[in-house]
């Protein structure tokens, strides 16, 4: 088989099977608005000023931020524009981003309910569009073919790099089975596909509980990436960070690392 034979949305779809990955419903992100809100969206954020700092604005007057959660980014640049749509399956996602952007004094920006796989029929077209962080869908290919058609000017995506959002090692010590999941490489070739050629560029987003953090906020990382953890598991990763600590080795929960994968509006047939 050479590489013009392989259908990259179907190998995609069949890696997400394979990792057993189960769709997130609304509930599951409305119960991490408020915490995503004080993380994700936190101007000091390298990952939000890194992804900034990349986007082109040139003759941009509009934007969609597709999966937009607290509005990490809609909000945090809706300056620049005259118009800004953020949208989201979420409605305490939704809700958290609209009492942001009243206390930053937005006004330029309205909020819809929206999920991936829905309509877009009725979806405005702007400028810029822009997905981050939200990309591990179940249709990648449909998924850039809406950001793309639903743009005028250029898209920006995100993706990850690493297979996992926890250290395989740390998996592996509280005794679970590394699950990879499928990174920035598919959406390349899924667009390479469809006749986009994009750019790609990396966000170095550092996530790292070196020596002086504590236990507890190790945990919850874990935990939050992981889901909820058994007692056995605690009592193993407890005896996983003493250790590292006693060896004086520093403890991260892993690469946070985001891959950057953007393009001009290419029209597509």
């Amino acid at each position: 088989m050479i590489i013009d034979e392989i259908d990259f949305n179907a190998m995609y779809r069949e890696h997400l099977q394979r990792a057993n990955r189960s769709h997130k419903t609304a509930d599951h992100w409305d119960n991490r608005a408020e915490e995503m809100a004080q993380v994700c969206a936190n101007p000091n954020d390298p990952y939000l000023q890194q992804f900034i700092a990349m986007m082109d604005f040139t003759d941009a007057e509009s934007l969609l931020d597709m999966g937009c959660g607290p509005g990490s980014i809609c909000v945090a640049v809706a300056d620049k524009f005259k118009q800004v749509y953020g949208l989201d399956y979420s409605t305490k996602m939704l809700a958290v981003c609209r009492r942001r952007a009243q206390q930053m004094g937005v006004n330029n920006i309205t909020l819809i309910q929206h999920a991936w796989e829905d309509d877009w029929s009725n979806i405005p077209r702007c400028d810029i569009t822009v997905a981050s962080r939200s990309t591990l869908v179940g249709d990648l290919k449909q998924a850039m073919y809406q950001l793309n058609q639903h743009a005028r000017l250029r898209v920006y995506t995100t993706h990850t790099i690493a297979p996992t959002f926890i250290d395989p090692a740390i998996i592996r010590a509280i005794g679970r089975e590394v699950v990879t999941l499928p990174n920035y490489q598919y959406a390349i070739n899924v667009l390479a596909q469809l006749g986009i050629n994009p750019k790609v560029d990396y966000i170095n987003s550092p996530n790292t509980h070196q020596q002086a953090i504590d236990y507890d906020r190790f945990e919850h990382s874990v935990s939050w990436s992981l889901g909820a953890l058994t007692e056995l598991e605690k009592q193993r990763l407890q005896q996983y960070y003493a250790q590292h600590k006693q060896q004086g080795k520093p403890i991260s929960a892993g690469n946070h690392g985001w891959a950057m994968v953007y393009w001009d509006k290419v029209d597509l047939a």
